[in-house]
């Protein structure tokens, strides 16, 4: 992947996204946008974009949201609300696309992949985008806040603290407290407890897979099969041998899974 920048504005003042593609010689093929969870970056993915990409043939994007890898970092005094993801969604990722030429009646067809934190911005960008989104595929995605899901952040910020954690993500951060604590503390917040996109669900039209291991631990099944009883048209996947990252404990059957999806819907929606 060739790494590159785009400038935009964001949060009232410029940022640099950092931003990578996948396959660029494909000029008319769909395009796979690839939305990290919340400690990732362009360069925590790996090779896995590559691999889906070339398996679909297909164009790929993949970005580090503000804060993230080698865009711009967080502010210190900057901190997230309860609404950081509807703010990504709805505000952060129309403006990317169209500084991309990925949005509007020209684009090519759109699909969305969005692991964790990301899934939770992918859900919430379908809920209310115009109808060119093509699909989306979610990997462990949140749409409510459980009690797994706190706890296994709480030790997160104990292993950022006083174990290896942080050191391990200065490797794919420039600013590694840019990113943890902007995505630990408001997960951790009181306020946040209340979170739940539930009921914007059902202003998804387009197809979903959606996807997650049995051995999650940062979530329950509830939190994929929610997604389906709100958007009927969800198609499922629960894999075990997996955690919370099945791009990574899985990829081979997540990859021939997504294959398989991707074949059985329109170039274009209707």
């Amino acid at each position: 992947m060739s790494v590159q920048h785009v400038s935009l504005a964001w949060n009232g003042r410029p940022v640099e996204i950092e931003i990578a593609w996948i396959l660029p010689e494909l000029s008319t093929a769909p395009v796979m946008v690839f939305l990290h969870e919340g400690l990732g970056s362009v360069a925590m993915w790996k090779d896995f974009p590559q691999r889906l990409c070339q398996a679909l043939g297909w164009r790929g994007l993949v970005y580090s949201r503000p804060g993230y890898g080698r865009s711009t970092p967080r502010p210190v005094s900057e901190t997230w609300g309860p609404d950081f993801m509807h703010r990504q969604a709805r505000e952060l990722l129309p403006a990317l696309l169209q500084a991309l030429g990925l949005s509007g009646p020209e684009a090519p067809p759109l699909w969305l992949f969005g692991h964790s934190d990301g899934g939770s911005i992918t859900l919430l960008h379908a809920s209310g985008a115009s109808p060119s989104l093509s699909g989306a595929i979610v990997l462990a995605p949140h749409i409510l806040v459980e009690d797994i899901s706190v706890r296994s952040i709480e030790v997160a910020r104990q292993a950022y603290e006083s174990g290896p954690l942080r050191a391990g993500l200065a490797r794919y951060h420039d600013d590694p407290d840019s990113a943890f604590w902007g995505w630990n503390r408001i997960w951790l917040d009181p306020a946040f407890r209340d979170w739940n996109i539930t009921a914007e669900l059902a202003h998804i039209h387009c197809p979903v897979l959606a996807v997650q291991g049995l051995d999650d631990e940062y979530g329950t099944l509830e939190q994929i099969r929610g997604i389906a009883r709100q958007a009927p048209q969800t198609q499922l996947l629960e894999l075990p041998g997996c955690g919370h990252s099945p791009h990574r404990d899985q990829p081979e059957a997540l990859i021939a899974a997504v294959q398989a999806f991707v074949k059985q819907q329109p170039l274009r929606p209707a």
